[in-house]
């Protein structure tokens, strides 16, 4: 029967019965049937889609499996689709719509069916939320709370249901009716006679909890349903339901502190669910996960349970073993992805995330003991594991492992001998492994022997799989390599892997084969981009071979080998220089050509793109404006991959559940049983042509002056493109490079596309969620402030970015006083203080960027802009105070240093603030404070003005001080000490009449050269120029007898590369050299006392003059 005045009463009975059909056409097992009548349904107003689908959902003479598809679109149009839809419906059909739905809820006795419903009733209550959080459904809140306190179980279980899809349904109204959700809650985790209520009320329980995260009261108020949802693990799981499981796994990675009073339980229980074998895979793996995920996200908690991790390690090691004996992985010829569902993949990946949250001290004892138990093993798989356990550990056990490294090596290096040839391979995967975390230490100390045992195994025909992974294991290795250690090794390992391609390439024309060729092949592009011009000898022996694998791979199954061989060509090109290059450029043209040719001639995706994109980039940095022909070519592919839009939606969870990996997409979870979904194939594309478009703007400027209105108008909007961060990188970091391209077509242009450009820049340094994004964003802007010039922020920019960096400032403080409450939490220990330093140093690096804003404005807008700059005063002189930490006072320091160097005179009116902190901090304890100091004195006397003389005269005790320190010129402290020496030269120079300069300018001469700061070392020798030319006694001494000291402080200059032929300082040096060479007996007496290497540099010189 239907309600009087209901919807089902404004549809007539042919209607009815044409939209079942239509219902039918849609699960027709036919395509053709089922497409039209999709757009049948698809082009039905709102209005009718609404009242057709309740109405089919009530139905209960209605096919079951039309009812739920009538439910599956009725969730639909009210979650996606509401906002076009719901809000233009009349009222009195809202309020229809709103009675049928708790009519049906109530009276349906379809159990599955009754869910659907649930969901549907929750995606209408979750869209009735208004914004002050009041649910404009009072009628469906009253509902649940009657079903509540029913003592009909199917009503609990309707509201159990309502409460898992949509934690947040009473609003603003939740903390008043906490009792009930509790009540509820209790109830039905308590209810031994319904498993599948417990087993709902768990999962309910948990999404209420972290729908209240930030919550800490409510986590007290709920602890005492702890063990029942943890018993409702354990009995879900041995009822082959890891939905509970899944949900305490969500708990440990958001709300750990909820878990605090049952920690030992939560994790006794995990450790029992992952030791069971009679248990799924998937269900061992998420109890695992549950105890990895706690060592992350509540460390000093887990750590208080060590007896559990000594349990769960061998469990570890012992799924890692879990390996198939494959015949076919000698043979293959694809390197397989691994198979993160299996269980050796996932125990490997725990035991390195377990290591990392916990640390090697507590990890690396319990560990290693089995490992080495493992590696003397019989069975393959044994060895194999514990190999891969060694290489998982590394990153973690670093500090702990670095003492044993030697004993641990050479252990490693005994297996790439193994007889069985998975132990080889995992051999080389842990060499590489090792390579990464130890770097550079690992290379520099076991060079030698590790690139010799690796060249070994490569030259090992037996088994492609093993060559390839020595190859890869090679690459990493040279990665981090010193150049110069390398080389030693060059001539040999070159050799080896020529005649390892050679063989390679003659086995894929026999047999087909591939996969060692594509690594060897990026193994030798690895060894050209690290040894650069030293590869010149041996261009002509591999251009010819590379460029005939390019040739022969036009099939289908050989682009991906294609693709690394155009890398490889392109990498070595550039190695060896555009000199070398130009006599092989018209061949590798028409290669790179053909292949962009042909991939605009594919449709879909193609392993080729990323490396022919990367290969143009590299060759237009070869060629530099001579790539002008070639650009449209290398461009327009580019711009269109990068402008390719994606695919977006808004789902709930049974969407998600229902679409699977295959289809590429990924979702991030928003709460409430929604997800935000996106389709990630092309998203990597998108952002390596995002990336090449900022190489090609950065390297060409006026060349690429055509296409850059497009590019702009491409990259301005990807600011706020949030599905990958690189996109954002590369869109920011453009801006600056698009600016100078824009300038060569006028002021007016460029004044236009600043313009474009400007407000949104300003915004994303407002809105950026990322750290490293932010710093990029903040650090283009400065760039963008400094090619504009003055004038290019008007009022309301300035308005906005002065409330942006007060509010990034202020949040900088906040940020270090929540870590001064974290410091003293019963929790803290060492580990905690490491992720606090992480980030402090995240922080740090954020108001770096504020410095260089600042800077670019007081450089570009001088004294101008000090009155907008006063509402930050304050904050930037709290940074400098004494009881800040250093990094704190660093950049406060450097902050006004700007303001001395580009705004005085008028500087001097804040000399009440940074007065003594700039003279204290000259002593401070951290060389970069000091050096902060030191520059800031410097400029005083050089740009100061004469208000700065008595300050400036008080200084120089003070540098002299920090100067003749007994570990002044330490690695540590040099910079901060020629700083400091570089600042008494200016007060010399700029401010002479402050300080007693006969006796002061010996001791300066004295301290010269500057090795390290290149900058100041050439303003300590331009004034030294000044001096010799106007034949300063001092300087030149008694009958010249300073002048071999001179000449020495010159040709060290030159040596260490200060002296740059295009600062007019250099022919100012030049000129005294051959001022002094016109005399003899002068000049030998001069470099008498210099060796070979210095007079050569004095030659240099002379020449140049």
């Amino acid at each position: 029967m239907e309600a009087p005045g209901s919807v089902g009463a404004l549809i007539t009975v042919p209607a009815k019965q044409e939209f079942y059909q239509l219902l039918k056409n849609l699960i027709n097992p036919s395509g053709m049937v089922r497409r039209q009548a999709e757009d049948v349904y698809e082009n039905m107003p709102g209005l009718c889609k609404i009242l057709f689908l309740l109405d089919a959902v009530r139905n209960k003479r209605v096919a079951y499996e039309v009812r739920q598809m009538a439910a599956a679109l009725l969730r639909r149009v009210l979650s996606s689709g509401f906002e076009e839809i719901y809000p233009n419906l009349p009222s009195d059909v809202q309020r229809d719509v709103k009675i049928e739905l708790i009519l049906a809820v109530q009276l349906e006795t379809h159990a599955s069916m009754r869910k659907s419903l649930c969901d549907i009733f929750a995606v209408l209550a979750r869209n009735l939320i208004d914004e002050d959080g009041t649910n404009q459904w009072p009628e469906g809140l009253k509902f649940l709370v009657d079903s509540i306190y029913s003592e009909d179980v199917s009503l609990w279980e309707v509201a159990l249901h309502v409460l898992w899809h949509f934690p947040g349904i009473f609003g603003n109204q939740e903390r008043r009716d906490l009792g009930i959700i509790k009540r509820l809650l209790d109830q039905s985790i308590q209810d031994q006679a319904h498993p599948a209520i417990r087993t709902l009320s768990a999962r309910a329980a948990a999404a209420f909890v972290l729908a209240n995260e930030n919550n800490i009261t409510l986590f007290k108020d709920f602890a005492d349903l702890l063990p029942g949802i943890l018993q409702a693990v354990n009995d879900s799981c041995y009822q082959d339901d890891d939905s509970v499981l899944e949900s305490l796994v969500e708990i440990a990675d958001t709300v750990p502190k909820y878990l605090g009073p049952y920690i030992e339980d939560t994790l006794q229980l995990s450790l029992k669910l992952f030791g069971d074998s009679r248990l799924s895979n998937l269900q061992r793996q998420l109890a695992l996960e549950v105890i990895v995920t706690l060592s992350e996200t509540a460390t000093p908690m887990v750590k208080k349970h060590t007896n559990i991790i000594a349990q769960a390690i061998p469990h570890i090691l012992g799924m890692m073993v879990d390996l198939q004996d494959d015949e076919d992985w000698v043979n293959a010829d694809e390197m397989e992805e691994d198979d993160f569902d299996s269980n050796a993949v996932a125990a490997e990946s725990a035991l390195d995330r377990l290591a990392c949250g916990l640390g090697g001290k507590l990890v690396l004892p319990i560990t290693k003991e089995h490992i080495m138990q493992m590696l003397q093993s019989p069975d393959w798989k044994d060895r194999h594991a514990g190999l891969m356990a060694l290489s998982a550990i590394g990153e973690g056990c670093h500090q702990q492992m670095e003492p044993i490294l030697d004993e641990m090596v050479n252990s490693v290096l005994l297996f790439l001998q193994d007889p069985h040839p998975r132990v080889r391979a995992a051999a080389c995967t842990t060499l590489g492994q090792m390579a990464t975390d130890f770097a550079p230490n690992f290379q520099k100390k076991f060079h030698e022997t590790v690139i010799a045992a690796l060249l070994r195994t490569m030259e090992n025909q037996g088994n492609q799989r093993v060559q390839s992974h020595a190859a890869s294991a090679l690459v990493i290795f040279i990665e981090d390599c010193p150049k110069s250690l390398l080389v030693l090794y060059l001539d040999s390992m070159v050799r080896n892997l020529y005649s390892t391609l050679l063989i390679k390439f003659q086995e894929l024309i026999r047999k087909g084969t591939k996969l060692a060729l594509e690594q060897i092949v990026t193994t030798i592009a690895s060894v050209a981009h690290t040894i650069e011009e030293e590869f010149v000898p041996y261009f002509d022996l591999f251009m010819p071979l590379l460029r005939h694998i390019v040739e022969f791979s036009f099939q289908k199954e050989l682009k991906l080998l294609k693709g690394k061989t155009i890398e490889c060509i392109s990498h070595v090109s550039l190695a060896v220089g555009k000199e070398k290059f130009m006599q092989a450029s018209a061949g590798v043209m028409i290669l790179l050509m053909k292949a962009q040719s042909d991939l605009n001639n594919t449709e879909g995706d193609d392993p080729q793109t990323s490396y022919v994109v990367s290969a143009w980039a590299r060759i237009c940095k070869i060629l530099g404006n001579d790539f002008q022909q070639y650009l449209p070519m290398a461009i327009e592919p580019l711009i269109k991959t990068a402008s390719a839009k994606l695919e977006v939606s808004l789902l709930d969870t049974q969407d998600v559940e229902n679409m699977s990996d295959a289809d590429g997409w990924q979702f991030v979870n928003l709460g409430d049983q929604q997800s935000f979904g996106i389709k990630t194939s092309g998203l990597e594309a998108k952002a390596t042509a995002c990336q090449m478009l900022v190489y090609y703007t950065k390297e060409l400027r006026e060349g690429l002056v055509e296409y850059i209105e497009r590019i702009v108008k491409l990259m301005v909007p990807l600011l706020k493109f949030y599905f990958h961060d690189n996109v954002r990188v590369a869109a920011a970091e453009s801006m600056p490079f698009l600016l100078e391209c824009a300038r060569i077509r006028g002021p007016e242009y460029l004044a236009q596309m600043w313009q474009f450009i400007c407000d949104p820049l300003i915004k994303a340094i407002g809105t950026e969620p990322d750290t490293d994004v932010l710093s990029e964003i903040m650090s283009s802007f400065a760039k963008s402030i400094e090619v504009m010039g003055v004038g290019c922020l008007n009022d309301e920019h300035l308005e906005e970015l002065g409330e942006i960096l007060k509010a990034k400032l202020e949040g900088h403080f906040k940020n270090q006083e929540l870590r001064q409450v974290k410091r003293q939490e019963e929790n803290y220990d060492q580990q905690v203080e490491m992720s606090l330093q992480d980030e402090d140093e995240c922080d740090v690096y954020v108001l770096t960027k504020v410095s260089d804003i600042l800077h670019s404005l007081f450089s570009t807008y001088k004294e101008k802009i000090l009155p907008w700059f006063e509402q930050l005063l304050p904050l930037i002189v709290n940074l400098i105070c004494s009881s800040r930490p250093w990094p704190d006072r660093q950049w406060g320091l450097c902050i006004f240093d700007d303001i001395i160097e580009h705004c005085s005179p008028t500087s001097f009116k804040y000399v009440q603030y940074f007065r003594w902190p700039m003279l204290l901090n000259i002593h401070d304890n951290n060389p970069e404070v000091r050096q902060a100091a030191a520059y800031g004195l410097g400029v005083m006397a050089q740009f100061g003005g004469d208000d700065y003389c008595s300050l400036c005269s008080e200084a120089i005790p003070l540098l002299v001080k920090v100067i003749k320190c007994a570990n002044s010129k330490t690695k540590k402290n040099v910079i901060a000490t020629e700083n400091c020496i570089s600042a008494v030269g200016k007060i010399l120079r700029f401010k002479p009449n402050c300080v007693n300069i006969d006796e002061v300018l010996p001791h300066w001469l004295s301290w010269l050269p500057l090795h390290e700061d290149k900058e100041e070392a050439i303003q300590t020798l331009s004034f030294l120029c000044d001096l010799i030319e106007s034949n300063h006694p001092v300087v030149l001494g008694p009958n010249n007898s300073n002048l071999p000291k001179i000449i020495s402080i010159i040709a060290e200059g030159k040596l260490n590369e200060t002296i740059n032929y295009e600062d007019p300082c250099a022919k100012r040096l030049a000129n005294v050299i051959r001022q002094i060479h016109t005399s003899e007996e002068l000049w030998l007496e001069c470099i008498s006392q210099l060796d070979d290497e210095h007079q050569e540099a004095l030659q240099e010189l002379l020449n140049f003059a």
